[in-house]
């Protein structure tokens, strides 16, 4: 009791936020997910069955992933233990270990431990859990938005089978707010409230796939909309709005969906595609992306991908980062941007950096071949005595400054690792080093 509370006040019982209440109670109240909860699917045949493995349920924020764990344990009649590892600790697992031992022993029931983000937990804390799970002790469901590939040990990823869950259409998220207005017990159903489609459409297209993001915004709509004189509440587009407020992008800097996103912006101006390139662009910014890491694979894309094809995509590149390196942000997008258009826009040739792959390829196999004697420096008697730049030409000596001469060593004769595309100003090298190799082909 707080010290200054005074105990003879009613206490009034706050009713949990509309998206708790809202809480599916089974699989046939679920929204969603039907590539594992629809009819003879995995989740609902291992349900019938009563037996469920251990699971780490990977997928994007209010996709179920929690209410499909409270429906694992209601349906397995099981005891469910619960616990967030942003806020417990190995302590709190020993306790959880602990109780569910008590559970098997003296009521032969089995545990449901259910740890959200589970991503958070250090190798120690998911350790912890391993012989418990091995011997049954517990069954595990685990909660990640991260790609557990990365995030979860190899030891426990291994006892638990991994479900992909997906981020909810906009037609399923409308689904659950008609649901949320219409329901009496749980929901708003006892008040009168109407809703604009438009307002409807937009919390919905908004939400991003986040049932819990999109019932939030609701119930923050209709205790921001004052009752009319009849007690009907009119949601408008401005209130929705208003309610909604912005959504912060799913975006995380070190995780998987920044490896995603940087992808999906390179292939975009690989396939010359300016427009998906500035969406890409716009989703790194606003997510507060650095601005200078995204310059940098510009450099490193205007040499791979565009090479010569347009040799002043490399100083487009480069005069970009020197441009936000000066104005920086909130200015920085516009250099950003116009480099990107132009290095998407350009021709595209990766002849360069396949061409050196290949030099690679024949270093590692070959490793140091002998540099032929005429193309060796020859600084001392020896080893002009030794052979050393004889019969070396000097191609500045020719009219066209082309001589026969090989470069070379001679396990290499006539490789060829640049070949030149036909597009953009590579076509004018490509013709210009056939009249070269030629030149280069005829008789010393």
């Amino acid at each position: 009791m707080d010290l200054f509370e005074d105990p003879t006040a009613p206490r009034v019982k706050i009713p949990p936020p509309l998206a708790d209440r809202m809480r599916p109670k089974s699989l046939d109240e679920l929204v969603g997910q039907g590539h594992l909860t629809g009819k003879g699917k995995l989740l609902r045949r291992l349900l019938q069955a009563k037996e469920i493995p251990s699971l780490i349920l990977w997928g994007p924020p209010g996709t179920g992933k929690t209410t499909l764990a409270h429906i694992m344990a209601e349906a397995m009649d099981a005891h469910f233990a619960a616990f967030s590892a942003v806020l417990s600790g190995v302590k709190e697992i020993r306790e959880v270990i602990q109780e569910a031992q008590n559970e098997r022993k003296l009521r032969m029931r089995k545990t449901i431990l259910f740890v959200d983000e589970i991503h958070r937990f250090n190798k120690a804390q998911q350790d912890a859990f391993l012989p418990y799970v091995e011997d049954g002790t517990l069954t595990l469901i685990g909660a990640t938005t991260e790609n557990p590939s990365f995030e979860v040990n190899a030891p426990l990823l291994s006892r638990c089978k991994v479900l992909l869950l997906s981020p909810l259409t906009e037609e399923d998220l409308k689904t659950i707010i008609k649901k949320a207005l219409s329901d009496k017990e749980r929901g708003l159903g006892r008040l009168t409230v109407e809703m604009e489609k438009e307002a409807l459409d937009f919390i919905a297209g908004s939400s991003h796939g986040d049932a819990r993001c999109a019932l939030n915004a609701l119930e923050a709509a209709v205790m921001i909309t004052p009752a009319d004189g009849k007690g009907a509440r009119k949601i408008t587009m401005s209130t929705a709005q208003e309610a909604m407020q912005k959504k912060a992008l799913l975006y995380d800097k070190s995780g998987e969906e920044h490896y995603n996103v940087i992808s999906a912006f390179i292939k975009s101006m690989r396939g010359s595609d300016p427009d998906a390139a500035l969406y890409w662009l716009a989703r790194m910014l606003e997510a507060g992306e650095d601005p200078l890491f995204i310059a940098r694979r510009m450099i490193i894309f205007a040499s791979e991908d565009i090479g010569n094809a347009d040799p002043l995509a490399l100083q487009v590149a480069v005069a970009v980062k020197d441009a936000f390196d000066f104005v920086g942000l909130p200015e920085g997008w516009i250099p950003l941007a116009q480099g990107v258009t132009y290095l998407a826009a350009a021709p595209k040739s990766n002849a360069s950096y396949a061409a050196y792959l290949e030099a690679l390829e024949d270093v590692k196999k070959r490793g140091a071949l002998p540099v032929p004697l005429p193309i060796r420096n020859a600084p001392t008697p020896l080893m002009r005595q030794l052979g050393y730049g004889k019969g070396y030409r000097y191609p500045h000596l020719s009219e066209e400054g082309v001589v026969a001469q090989d470069y070379l060593p001679d396990a290499l004769k006539n490789r060829e690792y640049y070949r030149p595309k036909e597009i953009g100003q590579e076509k004018v090298i490509k013709e210009r080093l056939e009249r070269i190799k030629e030149k280069r082909r005829k008789p010393k």
